[in-house]
């Protein structure tokens, strides 16, 4: 548990560290991202179920992974690859994955729901919704040209992402 809280602190401060030095603008913002990894250390450090935190889980992959996949477009533009985005997200996946599983924090027989390991039922509901956020926000940048509210980036994904620990929180107890 203080492995994961650590783990959870140290990223949050590396994301911080690199939202000080920002020069352009990103596709994800890098406040969202640290505003996910900061929910995501004290759900866990609350002793919150794998489930809401498999919610933030999910958020922070998909937002780390879009955020270097935007990184890497500006760093290197000739650099392109049909399926580097899809790539890069499966790996970010399975770096995340790869050590839950080899430590036993996934795969418990006791830490299950619908049939599946609670915290990666987590990681694809909250993945959903921040995909299913950043999209909201485009659109609606698309649409009106502008957005509707000042932090419309922050406050669509951590907002659904909240909506959805709720959800799942309700469904769960």
């Amino acid at each position: 548990m203080k492995k994961v809280f650590f783990l959870t602190v140290l990223l949050s401060l590396f994301a911080v560290r690199y939202t000080l030095y920002a020069k352009t603008a990103l596709a994800v913002c890098p406040v969202c991202t640290v505003a996910v990894g900061a929910g995501l250390g004290l759900s866990r450090w609350l002793g919150v179920d794998d489930t809401i935190s498999g919610i933030w889980i999910g958020g922070l992959i998909l937002s780390s992974s879009l955020w270097f996949i935007d990184w890497l477009k500006k760093k290197y533009p000739k650099l392109t690859f049909k399926y580097l985005p899809i790539s890069l997200i499966v790996i970010t996946y399975l770096l995340v994955f790869g050590p839950l599983v080899l430590s036993n924090v996934i795969g418990h027989p006791f830490s299950r729901l619908w049939g599946i390991d609670k915290l990666v039922v987590g990681t694809l509901v909250g993945s959903a919704a921040f995909w299913l956020a950043v999209w909201l926000d485009r659109k609606v940048r698309e649409t009106r040209s502008k957005q509707l509210f000042n932090y419309q980036k922050i406050i669509f994904p951590v907002g659904l992402l909240a909506f959805f620990s709720l959800i799942m929180y309700l469904i769960t107890k």
